[in-house]
């Protein structure tokens, strides 16, 4: 397992929580408008990214909380850089836009949320003395 996202230094955490999603986010807005499906392989590396983010928190909440952030900040920065990038959408992003950035905030969440439960799930395994079935109580 990843280490905890709260052992590491802030700097770190920020450039995880913030910098990171931003600059993913940047560069499949940018990608949106250049191939479709570079821009869904993109969607695809953002799910693993999701999940092993979600795999540094202790619980699936606390994954959750910063699957929701990143997605948010994810979402928000694709459709900037779209914006700024002028191009004709590849992928059609429907009706309103926007809407995006509610949606990868939520795919963030539970994604995150899937990463926290996995390392709680793992880590209460570890914690269980191990039984092995070939050795009989003595009476």
């Amino acid at each position: 397992m990843p280490p905890l996202f709260a052992t590491r230094p802030p700097a770190v955490q920020l450039v995880l929580i913030l910098v990171v999603p931003a600059v993913f986010g940047t560069v499949a807005g940018v990608l949106l408008g250049v191939s479709a499906g570079a821009y869904w392989a993109l969607q695809g590396l953002g799910v693993l990214g999701g999940f092993f983010a979600g795999l540094e928190h202790p619980t699936a909440a606390d994954g959750a909380d910063r699957g929701l952030l990143g997605g948010a900040v994810f979402g928000s920065f694709l459709l900037l850089a779209h914006a700024i990038s002028g191009a004709d959408a590849k992928v059609d992003l429907g009706q309103w836009p926007g809407v995006l950035i509610v949606f990868t905030s939520i795919a963030g969440a539970l994604l995150g949320a899937l990463g926290g439960a996995r390392r709680a799930a793992s880590e209460r395994r570890s914690e269980r003395p191990r039984q092995d079935s070939n050795l009989r109580p003595t009476a």
